[in-house]
């Protein structure tokens, strides 16, 4: 037997990267700090998918000696996470009241694609079919996605 339980993305900032994907939807169901090994994980799920389909942050804390803390610059070639949403229009707009670029807009009411503070590709799929409408329906793509 097999059973999916996450994916893990490495994050500068906890707090900043958790308030992203409360926008998405996503809520923290655990969190753990390993003091001995300097990091904390924290898993994140879809309400009622926990055990099911979690993503794990793992923040790794800054060097005791003072040195620059780790930078991830490579999200892209993780790919990316997606989720599917009721509603992909007010997703968005949450995502964007909160100062998120919208990468790729739901032009057709389907498909959109943000990136987390960490520049992890979030892909956002509309639960069925909306009828594309304004603004998206015009808006261009925005750097990479």
């Amino acid at each position: 037997m097999v059973k999916y339980l996450h994916s893990m993305i490495r994050v500068t900032d906890p707090d900043e990267t958790v308030a992203f994907f409360n926008l998405i939807g996503l809520e923290e169901v655990r969190r753990f700090d390993v003091e001995a090994g300097r990091f904390t994980l924290i898993f994140l799920a879809a309400p009622g998918q926990e055990g099911i389909a979690e993503v794990e942050l793992t923040y790794n804390w800054p060097p005791e000696d003072g040195s620059a803390p780790e930078e991830y610059d490579g999200g892209r070639n993780f790919g990316h996470l997606a989720y599917r949403v009721d509603n992909v229009y007010e997703t968005c707009q949450r995502l964007m009241d909160a100062g998120h670029t919208i990468h790729r807009p739901p032009r057709d009411g389907h498909m959109a694609f943000v990136k987390s503070p960490d520049g992890i590709s979030v892909e956002l799929l509309q639960e069925g079919n909306l009828p594309p409408q304004e603004p998206w329906a015009s808006m261009e793509n925005s750097g990479s996605w």
